[in-house]
């Protein structure tokens, strides 16, 4: 049997739903009965004390730091071992949120208008409502909706606060409207999932916390095919490969705006991904594994 060794914990702020990510993932593919599959917890930002001699494949199931941001995916490229996700490049522009709106903007998918705010500055750049985010963080770590003049000071702290209290800090205008998401593995789009929360607002307690948060497939055929088709172009323009996760808003008009994308997005009890992937058919167990079948490394 294939020896799979999955990857989670880390010392990013996404600790903990990394653990729960990768325990589901490692008792998951540990049911199929093909593989022989380790699971690691690490409590560090090295492979330093990990024997992957062995390793056929590693399945990354770290959140959000050096397990997300290229820093994994590099020291696993130097092993020539194979790796579920994108490559080294491909998750430091995903993890930076500022990077991907340049990007974005290169290749003219549609995103949410976009400022940054300067370390040491404190004014907000856009006009309110808006949106303010550190540009390296996720699972909606230190990101506020601010919808008065009074709330900034707060949000743009929040904002400071998860990156260590310094940093450049992304503003985005607020879009009203549906919050929505897109899977994809290997190039493919899985079902579109709308995001429905009580406040109307998607933040760390209604992802992670709330069990009122409701996730209903998009029934409408076309929004679907232009979600899937925005997806799918932010997918290729981050050089992505495996799976990862595009966020979106979409206006009341039906306009789509592509917000971030999540090159190693959740497998938790409230997690997308793995609910799409079951939508077409396929248990938990077999999501994880379409993700596994599609592990590579850096080959340049």
């Amino acid at each position: 049997m294939e020896k799979i060794f999955v990857l989670f914990g880390g010392c990013s702020n996404e600790r903990e739903v990394s653990l729960d990510s990768g325990r589901n993932v490692t008792e998951a593919l540990a049911s199929l009965g093909r593989y022989e599959v380790t699971g690691v917890d690490l409590k560090a930002d090295s492979l330093d004390g990990v024997d992957l001699a062995q390793a056929d494949k590693v399945y990354i199931a770290l959140h959000g730091g050096w397990g997300e941001s290229g820093g994994v995916q590099e020291a696993l490229n130097k092993l020539k071992i194979p790796y579920t996700g994108p490559g080294a490049k491909a998750s430091r522009l995903a993890m930076d949120k500022i990077a991907t709106k340049r990007i974005l903007d290169a290749a003219n998918i549609p995103t949410a208008k976009w400022a940054t705010v300067a370390d040491g500055e404190d004014d907000c750049p856009l006009a309110l409502p808006a949106v303010v985010k550190p540009p390296r963080d996720g699972s909606s770590v230190g990101i506020s909706k601010v919808a008065s003049a009074d709330e900034w000071p707060r949000a743009l702290a929040a904002a400071r606060a998860a990156q260590g209290g310094r940093g450049e800090v992304l503003v985005e205008a607020f879009v009203p409207g549906r919050e929505t998401t897109v899977g994809m593995i290997g190039g493919r789009a899985l079902p579109a999932i709308e995001i429905v929360t009580p406040s109307g607002w998607y933040g760390y307690e209604d992802k992670y916390l709330s069990d009122k948060t409701r996730y209903p497939f998009l029934e409408d055929a076309a929004l679907c095919a232009r979600l899937e088709d925005l997806a799918a172009r932010a997918y290729r323009a981050m050089g992505c490969r495996g799976v990862a996760r595009v966020d979106f808003r979409v206006d009341p008009a039906g306009n789509c705006y592509v917000l971030e994308l999540n090159t190693s997005p959740g497998f938790t009890a409230h997690s997308l991904v793995p609910k799409a992937g079951m939508k077409t058919g396929l248990t938990f167990a077999e999501v994880c594994e379409k993700i596994l079948l599609e592990a590579d490394y850096d080959h340049e």
